[in-house]
């Protein structure tokens, strides 16, 4: 397939490749406190009959994609962010048996799986889909977990040009049968997998890349870049860039974001809201995830920390829907505006908060032209 017919095909048969302006996720429902890293009061929790019933709920709301979190182990803290969390590749496998529409991603440490292993799941999960798998390729940041696989963490290019071998070898094992690989991490011998996957030429494709050498990787290798958006300014000009970057490589990449929503009838009811998740807020957890960022006091003041840490604990440093109905789909057309396709969203209580979401926020798109 050339160019347009690849994208005429994909935009008939991949929810993420659809006509919507701005796509609609949900993320890190598989783990424990989701997006929040707060004692704030709530029903979810992260069993798998929960997950399933978000994500047959998020699947009849029409919403594209379920991506989440990969996690070997918690951050500490009061809470123990995250530290109970489902492996990505069988949870997405269990999900697409039992849901429609929506795809499932796979958030994958490069690092901690072969990458023949990771195709022959992947294409396994494309399959029990029907199309509806995709990968979400992380470098493996969080370094008391590469630890635990007994693994020295790579410094930060290593990372990436390790990263960058370990998707051309799932790459080439999703496309071609009987080749050889000799690189600088990976040896294959006679290459082989069947089945194929559903999707052509293979799945979709996303990763969060913010760093140069993440952006660069992004451009270079997959379909979406989910990028933190902290103003609308800068959203803009990271979308810009990374577009260009892409381009320099013949290819084409959307640009997608994550954000926390608190919606509620009045302003003053979600921002009440929002100030609580804070203010039970489990700082150490939050403060331990800065460090591992490498956002340390020695770069900024005690007040930026304060900003950044709470930006974490309600909702992982993401972009704040805050406010009514109305102000929370204002917000997603300024997205819209600055060349952002989709968001993955989270709440304290997702299943419960969706609802009111899917009432009172999908029309109101729809009338924004947002979504058909």
């Amino acid at each position: 397939m050339n160019a347009t017919e690849l994208m005429e095909y994909r935009r008939a048969t991949i929810p993420v490749f659809n006509d919507n302006k701005m796509k609609l996720g949900v993320f890190g429902s598989n783990c424990s406190n989701g997006c929040t890293i707060t004692h704030a009061e709530t029903t979810f929790e992260a069993t798998y009959e929960h997950t399933l019933a978000i994500a047959q709920q998020a699947d009849r709301l029409g919403f594209e994609l379920l991506v989440p979190v990969g996690r070997w182990r918690g951050f500490g803290g009061s809470t123990d962010f995250n530290g109970t969390c489902m492996e990505t590749y069988t949870w997405a496998a269990a999900l697409a048996a039992q849901t429609e529409h929506i795809m499932l991603f796979s958030t994958s440490h490069a690092p901690t799986i072969h990458p023949i292993v990771a195709a022959k799941q992947g294409a396994t999960i494309d399959h029990i889909s029907n199309g509806r798998w995709g990968l979400n390729i992380v470098c493996g940041w969080f370094t008391p977990e590469m630890e635990m696989f007994g693994a020295t963490q790579m410094d930060h290019a290593e990372r990436y040009r390790y990263a960058g071998e370990w998707i051309q070898v799932i790459k080439r094992m999703w496309t071609e049968q009987g080749f050889d690989h000799h690189g600088e991490f990976f040896q294959v011998k006679d290459g082989y997998l069947l089945p194929k996957p559903v999707q052509q030429p293979y799945p979709t494709l996303i990763n969060a890349g913010f760093s140069p050498a993440g952006k660069d990787f992004a451009a270079r290798e997959v379909d979406f870049n989910f990028m933190a958006v902290d103003t609308l300014e800068n959203g803009k000009a990271i979308t810009t860039e990374i577009k260009q970057l892409a381009r320099q490589y013949q290819r084409q990449i959307g640009i997608m974001t994550y954000g926390l929503v608190v919606c509620c009838d009045t302003e003053k009811e979600a921002r009440q809201k929002y100030r609580y998740i804070v203010e039970k807020g489990d700082w150490e957890a939050a403060r331990t995830i800065l460090g591992l960022l490498g956002i340390e006091s020695e770069s900024f003041s005690e007040q930026h920390l304060t900003e950044f840490a709470e930006r974490f604990i309600a909702g992982w440093g993401g972009y704040p829907l805050i406010g009514t109905p109305e102000q929370v789909v204002d917000e997603l057309c300024k997205l819209s505006r600055i060349g952002l396709e989709g968001i993955i969203l989270s709440w304290l209580d997702y299943n419960e908060e969706m609802r009111y979401f899917g009432e009172r926020v999908l029309p109101l798109m729809r009338q924004a032209g947002l979504r058909q």
